[in-house]
């Protein structure tokens, strides 16, 4: 009798471990590289916590991706080239699928790991940065930039300025200056500026600040000097809100002074107060945190305990916040159109490229998923053409929210 026990404990002992051991044996890997250390922490810490939320949600509201869970494995690089390097060695083998994909979230980040992903086959997905030429996905298979580039945002700003001069034709004459952080993310538009400065008749400047960007009295004293009708920013960071109360000081109009996506969050015009109201920047989103979603990351992140960064809830809807959210977003769409391509839920890294390379967010998805219809740009990406459609928007601080000043704009 006490044999048969015992056998009988031992068997349902031996039942259960495999039954837990198969409800977990397959999780999807997702490095996320972060920083919420260094001088650009400030940007970084909610992009993280949008981006980290988003997959939480998945996890504790659906099971995962169709029933499998997403692994996420945060690394720390402090928007450090050499510390990015390492989390991609560290991570890129992590069990028990191996990393899906890459977001460096760094310019310079991702032209170290562009060589490194073609032959591990792991994807980058640099998510509107990065290299602009990889958007050619004949030649970058590995690397998506979606949903548009430097090169992208350069003419479509310089098609908005257009229209608020009152025609391409209106800006032969003009001065349009570019205030850059001197790093190879900043020098990105610089050749299409030029480009379309020959097309259409304006002068270029380009004014390089360098890291971190605290010092520009003499880049805003020459701004000053010069009077160019447009100024344009390609900055990260600390250097934007130097910039917009280096701006206010020799009164250049607000109006006037356009950021690129990446120098348009609260952290940017806040600092300045009342002086930043009227600055611009370009975006792919709205924002706000309004939209369906929101509410689903409250319940069932915040209010259940689950978040990276509890202290967060109220920051909800920042720019930066909703674009990491987005990008994850994206991520989970494309590892359900993986998994459809391939018949499986066990993808790996390979599969996970096809997922991007396929992947297909119009606005009917976009509702569905709670984001709303035209809050966010559609993104369909063929194997020609990683980098998307390219449209932008264009937003204004009004002293104490981003409003939409324009629909999504074709470059």
């Amino acid at each position: 009798m006490l044999k048969a026990l015992t056998k009988t404990a031992l068997a349902t002992a031996a039942a259960v471990v495999m039954a837990a051991g198969s409800a977990s044996a397959y999780e999807l890997v997702i490095p996320s590289l972060d920083y919420r250390t260094g001088p650009y922490s400030p940007n970084g810490i909610p992009y993280a916590n949008g981006k980290n939320d988003y997959f939480t949600l998945i996890n504790e509201r659906d099971g995962g991706v169709d029933g499998v869970k997403l692994k996420v494995v945060p690394c720390e690089t402090a928007y450090n080239t050499k510390r990015g390097v390492e989390c991609y060695e560290k991570l890129k083998n992590e069990q028990p699928s191996g990393a899906l994909l890459f977001q460096p979230h760094s310019t310079g980040i991702t032209y170290q790991l562009i060589p490194k992903a073609a032959v591990d086959k792991i994807p980058i997905l640099s998510v509107g940065y990065g290299r602009t030429s990889a958007a050619n996905g004949k030649i970058f298979k590995w690397v998506f930039n979606f949903p548009g580039t430097y090169w992208h945002q350069a003419s479509g700003l310089v098609k908005y300025i257009g229209q608020r001069e009152g025609g391409m034709d209106k800006l032969k004459g003009k001065k349009i200056y570019l205030v850059y952080h001197n790093s190879a993310y900043g020098k990105e538009p610089i050749r299409t500026l030029e480009e379309l400065g020959k097309k259409h008749g304006f002068t270029f400047k380009g004014l390089p600040v360098d890291h971190p960007g605290q010092e520009q009295k003499a880049t805003w004293l020459s701004i000053r000097r010069e009077q160019p009708d447009w100024v344009l920013m390609w900055g990260w960071g600390v250097m934007n809100q130097v910039a917009i109360k280096e701006a206010a000081s020799v009164r250049f109009p607000m109006d006037r002074f356009i950021g690129v996506w990446w120098s348009g969050s609260e952290n940017d015009v806040k600092p300045a107060g009342e002086a930043a109201k009227g600055y611009l920047a370009g975006t792919f989103h709205g924002s706000s945190s309004s939209q369906p979603v929101h509410d689903e990351i409250r319940k069932h992140v915040y209010d259940a305990g689950k978040a990276v960064d509890p202290s967060f809830k109220d920051r909800i809807g920042e720019v930066l916040y909703n674009r990491g959210m987005i990008e994850a977003m994206w991520v989970v769409e494309a590892i359900r159109t993986a998994m459809k391509i391939h018949k499986t839920k066990e993808i790996n890294a390979e599969m996970m490229r096809d997922g991007l390379e396929n992947l297909d967010v119009g606005k009917a998805r976009l509702k569905e998923l709670g984001f709303g219809e035209d809050w966010v740009a559609p993104v369909k990406v063929t194997c020609a053409n990683h980098g998307g459609s390219g449209e932008v928007m264009v937003q204004q601080w009004d002293g104490k929210d981003w409003k939409l000043v324009t629909g999504l704009m074709a470059p």
